[in-house]
């Protein structure tokens, strides 16, 4: 029986995957039809008023109107939508707040996540990961076999009881469409304990009595943390002889470049298929299309409206800010954003180049924070964990945790 569902789901691939190479076939004309989709949904907010959003007519007034955000901008507004307030940023009542870390003053940064965001961006933004990855594996039987998630948890918001905080992962596998469930392991209440040492510990000695796993998705720490305590449960040498089905490793969040050499150790061969996606708290952005080039699709079509800065420019005043159609390849980006939950031109923190203008394709290049341009040297973090892992496999070492900060002149040093 599921083998008969899985062919099912492969012709639903077929047919999603025409969808996805329509709209990167037509990337402007899809972005347009977002950005007016978004200024619709802001026309009756506070936010649309305060900015005029009746009267913009096209992206010139909207640029004109609406100034560059960070979090520290938007946090009042937030706060209270996390209140309960309606039609603050974004139109209705957001009930879901995406708990994200920051480099902000505060520890936590909390992101809307309104109904729109959910099923049209973060759900749709998985499906559309899954439509690549049966694209370019026909042998995939991810809705016959059991898939591994490692999300996070979630949390009433003290100050009002129906507004529910919790890390990205955990709101969508509360939400998770009924079909996938069975596809799933483990339970929905173990997969989002708070206690991750206690959790992860569950999930080993579940999942390592369990033979038919054929994907796992996570981000590459508590991944190995996983494969470890695995390992010790089974007396294995390597998960492939504890899940002798595994196809596919799924990661996003952090490079993986640091952490390589370690997975070729637990997985080796090439049975194993690596897709990253671009999946944060503010939005699902891109998916890695093809597995044998190191760089993710665009999601055009998804209720996020994209721009970008030149990080030669990010700490002007009024800096360039181009639209999808002015980038350039090779270029670092500062990426703003605009959503269906009520971000208006964000700037999310992360910087990206494009390593293809048809269909648009990207990689994250590191943080606007964390970049040293003291002596015009423009060391980025994509740059310094390349560096780490060509040493690491030339070295036959490991590096844990690495910290980089430039040296000033001296006298005559």
């Amino acid at each position: 029986m599921r083998r008969v569902i899985n062919k099912a789901f492969k012709k639903y691939y077929e047919l999603r995957i025409k969808g996805l190479y329509q709209v990167l076939h037509s990337p402007i004309e899809y972005q347009e039809k977002v950005f007016k989709e978004l200024i619709q949904g802001g026309l009756n907010t506070e936010w649309g008023n305060s900015m005029g959003y009746s009267s913009i007519k096209n992206y010139k007034d909207f640029a004109d109107r609406v100034p560059i955000s960070d979090y520290e901008n938007l946090k009042p507004f937030i706060k209270r939508m996390m209140k309960g307030e309606s039609d603050v940023l974004w139109n209705g009542r957001v009930k879901w707040f995406s708990k994200s870390s920051g480099t902000t003053s505060e520890k936590s940064k909390f992101i809307p996540v309104s109904k729109e965001n959910l099923n049209q961006c973060h759900i749709k933004g998985n499906w559309d990961a899954m439509t690549f990855f049966y694209d370019q594996r026909s042998d995939a039987r991810q809705f016959e076999c059991k898939s591994i998630v490692m999300g996070g948890s979630m949390s009433r918001y003290p100050d009002h009881s129906k507004t529910l905080i919790g890390d990205v992962s955990a709101i969508m596998m509360h939400n998770m469409p009924n079909v996938a469930k069975p596809f799933f392991t483990p339970d929905l209440q173990t997969a989002m304990m708070a206690d991750l040492e206690a959790k992860i510990e569950k999930i080993a000695q579940i999942t390592s009595q369990q033979k038919d796993i054929v994907l796992i998705g996570g981000v590459p720490t508590w991944t190995i943390v996983l494969f470890r305590r695995i390992l010790e449960l089974t007396g294995k040498d390597n998960i492939l002889e504890v899940w002798p089905d595994l196809q596919g490793y799924i990661h996003g969040g952090v490079s993986f470049l640091p952490y390589a050499s370690q997975f070729e150790e637990f997985l080796p061969g090439n049975q194993v298929s690596y897709q990253e996606v671009y999946n944060a708290s503010e939005g699902f952005f891109a998916a890695q299309a093809d597995f044998e080039v190191k760089d993710m699709t665009l999601l055009l079509d998804n209720g996020v409206f994209y721009e970008f800065v030149p990080m030669s420019e990010i700490d002007k005043e009024n800096p360039t800010v181009l639209q999808l159609g002015e980038v350039e390849c090779g270029i670092d980006y500062a990426m703003l954003i605009s959503t269906n939950s009520g971000l208006w031109r964000y700037k999310i923190g992360d910087c990206i180049q494009f390593t293809s203008l048809y269909p648009y394709k990207i990689k994250i290049s590191g943080r606007t924070k964390q970049y040293i341009n003291v002596f015009g040297e423009e060391l980025m973090v994509h740059n310094a964990d390349k560096a780490l892992s060509i040493c690491c496999k030339e070295l036959d070492a490991e590096v844990e945790d690495y910290t980089a900060g430039p040296i000033y002149f001296q006298g005559n040093g």
